[in-house]
């Protein structure tokens, strides 16, 4: 494959440029360079959307990815009351605009959705078309980084790997759960980022930190990526990994004023998109209590001062990242078995040709990837392998450069070798990534997704709508919001479970539970034992329902496809009274 495309666009270009064309080559062969050019990363694009929109309602709607975006921008664009996280809003006319949707991701993924629910309508399709073509989106503009540092060889390999790799299609399909905007703005500021290195143009300066401000507004853990390239930069500036030394050094020296007013500038195009989160802080304070908080202790309990075990957690989910399987809850655990073996040998090679070219642009992702592992030990959620979607493009991106950085040895006959033996690396990789890839779907298919990625939200959806007269409320975590996007606000669960402890409900879950005692037509929501997150609700609920004279009882349950039972729905009635059970939901 290498071959083929080395003879389609470097022999092109080289061509074009030989002393028989002069400076001004035919029409016919730059036509030609730029069809390809074109061409193949549209082919690209149109494979990861065809990969990532089919079956797209499958799994099932993510507790995330309605929280997250899908609910506040149903409620915009329906003109609902906006449930606004911590309650913290701005007005803007009829509008209550939400600022946040977690103490540490913004809001930006509502704003970015009400479009797609207004041309599609409420529904898992049209709100999963956003993250789709932001991983669309991402996958072009890591072409363009990949040919801006290693030319037109690195970027068609670096695309095409990203197009089929199962982790990004199916976090792609999925975005809003992983925050797939932070990847997309990662990439376009290290592709600003890098045109202002070359050229020192303002602009690429300012769009650079626009793209910073917008990826800490997305998510806060996009510090990461900043650190990384900041750390990466002081190094470039000793001389390493940039091939653009001569640039450099021929650049003119801006005046001082010129100077001050380009910082300026800078920042305050890095603090706009922030703008929502200082807001939410003065108004809530939750982003710093959420960081402060857990310095020392995560919220899931991850202690941050273990950060050598932290950091071989962090190594070790490379290995499912390269290989992919790491989605059980898609129906099964398929893996491309090269990947971790064809990684291995890309990075040797890579080492090689740095130290036989005394250049290190092409391992510069590398760099990235490892400083943002660094980072990423300390956390004030989990060590959640989603935390890689940040990421995940500088794999295919290392591989894309040196695969391009080998074809521009100049080695005679092992050059055609070489390119053989690198051509079936590439096709090798892709072709197990993508077989990967069509395996989870199929596997998809068969079991519409398990637990809470499982496609029973949406027939506890259909089931709540149909048969609840009265109040509904939610036993535990991953129910309320896709059920109230799925009914478009018809039924609005209400959570009553609390959030400060896990392993059993806090001292004042009796006192949120107990006013919907009073109506006997309260529908009570919760996961068979197995999948509870938040434990202990549904036994104390079952106390306090004992102390009135009456009892919980099972008026529905409803399974995923494999038959599984997922979700328990009750409701209270007299110690003589009986409902009956419907085993298979709706």
């Amino acid at each position: 494959m290498p071959v083929a495309l080395e003879l389609g666009a470097r022999n092109l270009e080289h061509r074009a440029h030989t002393p028989e064309h002069g400076e001004n080559p035919p029409a016919s062969l730059k036509g030609s360079a730029s069809a390809l050019h074109f061409l193949f990363p549209a082919f690209c694009f149109l494979l990861f959307l065809a990969l990532g929109a089919h079956q797209l309602s499958l799994p099932g709607l993510h507790y995330d990815e309605a929280k997250e975006a899908g609910l506040n921008a149903m409620q915009l664009l329906t003109g609902q009351p906006v449930t606004a996280f911590r309650e913290a809003a701005i007005a803007l006319g009829p509008w209550r605009l939400p600022l946040m949707v977690q103490d540490y991701i913004g809001a930006l993924n509502v704003y970015l959705a009400v479009p797609f629910l207004a041309l599609g309508g409420v529904n898992a399709c049209a709100l999963r078309w956003l993250p789709l073509l932001t991983g669309g989106l991402t996958l072009l503009l890591t072409g363009r980084v990949a040919r801006m540092l290693g030319g037109p060889l690195a970027a068609y390999v670096a695309t095409l790997l990203l197009a089929v790799n199962p982790t990004f299609v199916f976090w792609s399909r999925q975005g809003i759960f992983v925050t797939n905007l932070s990847a997309l703005f990662l990439v376009a500021s290290l592709l600003t980022g890098l045109r202002w290195w070359r050229w020192r143009r303002p602009a690429d300066l300012y769009r650079t930190a626009l793209f910073w401000g917008l990826g800490l507004y997305a998510k806060l853990l996009f510090l990461w990526g900043i650190g990384a390239m900041v750390v990466v930069a002081g190094v470039a500036w000793l001389g390493y990994f940039f091939p653009f030394r001569a640039v450099r050094a021929a650049r003119r020296q801006p005046p001082g004023a010129t100077k001050w007013r380009s910082a300026l500038l800078t920042v305050l195009w890095l603090l706009f998109p922030l703008l929502p989160m200082f807001i939410f802080n003065l108004q809530t304070g939750g982003t710093l209590a959420s960081v402060l908080n857990h310095l020392g202790q995560s919220y899931y309990g991850v202690d941050n001062r273990a950060y050598l075990p932290n950091l071989a957690v962090r190594l070790g989910q490379l290995l499912p990242l390269l290989r992919g399987d790491h989605f059980w809850y898609l129906g099964g655990i398929f893996a491309n078995a090269w990947a971790l073996y064809l990684a291995a040998g890309t990075l040797l090679l890579g080492v090689g040709l740095g130290l036989r070219m005394r250049r290190w642009a092409h391992l510069l992702p590398v760099a990235l990837l490892g400083l943002i592992v660094a980072q990423s030990a300390l956390t004030v959620s989990g060590l959640f392998i989603t935390h890689y979607a940040l990421a995940m493009p500088l794999i295919p991106l290392t591989v894309g450069l040196v695969v391009g950085a080998a074809f521009r040895l100049e080695t005679g006959r092992l050059r055609w070798a070489r390119g053989v033996l690198l051509g079936l690396v590439v096709l090798l990789w892709a072709g197990g990534d993508l077989w990967t890839t069509l395996r989870y779907h199929r596997a998809l298919a068969r079991t519409g997704g398990h637990a809470a990625h499982s496609s029973a939200i949406y027939d506890l959806a259909a089931y709540l709508e149909e048969n609840a007269i009265g109040p509904v409320v939610a036993l535990d975590w991953g129910i309320s919001a896709p059920v109230q996007f799925l009914t478009a606000g018809r039924v609005a669960p209400v959570e009553v479970f609390g959030y400060e402890r896990l392993d059993r409900p806090d001292t004042d879950f009796p006192a949120r539970v107990r006013p919907f005692l009073q109506d006997p037509a309260t529908l009570y929501v919760a996961h068979t034992p197995e999948d509870t997150v938040f434990r202990g609700r549904v036994e104390v609920l079952e106390a306090l329902v004992a102390e009135r004279g009456a009892r919980l009882e099972e008026v529905g349950r409803i399974a995923e496809r494999s038959l599984r039972p997922l979700f328990i729905v009750y409701r209270i009635v007299s110690a003589q009274a009986s409902f009956p059970l419907h085993k298979d939901g709706p």
